[in-house]
Formats: structure tokens, C-alpha cells, sequence
């Protein structure tokens, strides 16, 4: 996973409120165990017709959304189960950040250890956002801050443990192996 450090990108907005874990990756598509190709089915039944045909006026299948790197989504984002396959879908697509006024506390974590950053924000940036389709806007996981057009900044808190994986592109287990030589040392000296 790539770290993620200060980045800026264009936004998707998708202002829906109870978007959960299926309709982010249908059930029938969990029989992966690749995090790969996870993206072509983002959204799938909202993004697609019955024939495969995209529709048109889906948010991901405009034109400007090419690209966008982060999401704008309604409140109380990925609730429902605790599949990982969501943020491994959202991630798969070239997404690296979901904005929202309150992320389901599973689907935060699973984005967390999957190399998607979930921030909250307050219901006022929140408006901004969703009434700026498109906008380009900066988010510093070093700093915690997303950057408004026009300059505007709101806070918004990882748990340190987290900001460090993810400032590093580092899981958990890629984390534990990197103290490898100090739990050597500590099993040694017992």
C-alpha cells in the first residue's frame, strides 16, 4: 500500500446517507480473495445496468470524476457488515480518502489497516463539500487537515498507531515484522 502523506486531488461526491458495506461491494462479488479488480465492482448495482452498460448519471461514471482520489459521502458511510472487501474495493478503484460526517466505526478500522484514510468532518465543511462536486482539495494525514478551496482547513483526528501505518504504507503485520530484531533480542533474553 502506498503512504499517504499530504496529497491533493479533485473529490467524487456522493451525498447518500446509510450507504452500507453491500451496496459499496455486493455479496456476490466477495468470493475474491484478491484485493484486485475489486474496484470494476464499486458500487456495482448502482453504477451499472442490467446489461453491464454504465449510467450515465452515476456519480463515479461522469467524466470528472476520472481520477478523484477521494470521496464525498453521506453521513454514516459503510455501516452494515463488517465485510473488508468494501474498503479494499474503494481502494482498488483509486481511492485513498472518504469524507464524511460520521464513518461506521468497522469500516473505518477495516479502511484503516487497508490503506484508506476515513475522515470526519463537521456538518458545515461537510455542505461545502457536497455542494462542490469536483472540487480540489488537500488532505494532510502529517498535519491532520483537509484544505477547502479557497483556503478554508478543518482538523480531524487517527489514532496514532494508525496515522503511523499509514504515513509509512505499512500494515499491521508489516509493522510487526519490522521489530522482528527487537522481539528476537526480548525472546533471547528471557
Amino acid at each position: 500500500m502506498e503512504p499517504i502523506k499530504t496529497f491533493t486531488s479533485k473529490t467524487v461526491v456522493l451525498p447518500t446517507e446509510n450507504i452500507d458495506t453491500d451496496q459499496i461491494i455486493p455479496a456476490r462479488f466477495l468470493k475474491a480473495t484478491s484485493k484486485n479488480g475489486l474496484g470494476e465492482k464499486l458500487f456495482s448495482d448502482w453504477r451499472f445496468n442490467a446489461d453491464g452498460s454504465e449510467k450515465p448519471d452515476f456519480a463515479l461514471n461522469k467524466a470528472e470524476a476520472k481520477g478523484a482520489r477521494v470521496l464525498i459521502a453521506g453521513d454514516n458511510f459503510g455501516c452494515g457488515s463488517s465485510r473488508e472487501h468494501a474498503p479494499w474495493a474503494l481502494y482498488d478503484y483509486g481511492f485513498r480518502a472518504v469524507i464524511s460526517t460520521s464513518i461506521a466505526d468497522i469500516f473505518k478500522n477495516n479502511s484503516l489497516k487497508n490503506g484508506l484514510l476515513p475522515v470526519v468532518v463537521d456538518r458545515g465543511i461537510h455542505a461545502k463539500l457536497v455542494a462542490s462536486p469536483g472540487a480540489e482539495l488537500t488532505i494532510s494525514l502529517e498535519e491532520q487537515t483537509v484544505t477547502l478551496p479557497g483556503g478554508a482547513t478543518a482538523k480531524f483526528s487517527v489514532d496514532p498507531f494508525s496515522r503511523y501505518c499509514l504515513l509509512n504504507g505499512i500494515d499491521e503485520l508489516q509493522f510487526l515484522l519490522s521489530q522482528d530484531a527487537e522481539i528476537t533480542k526480548f525472546e533471547n533474553g528471557r
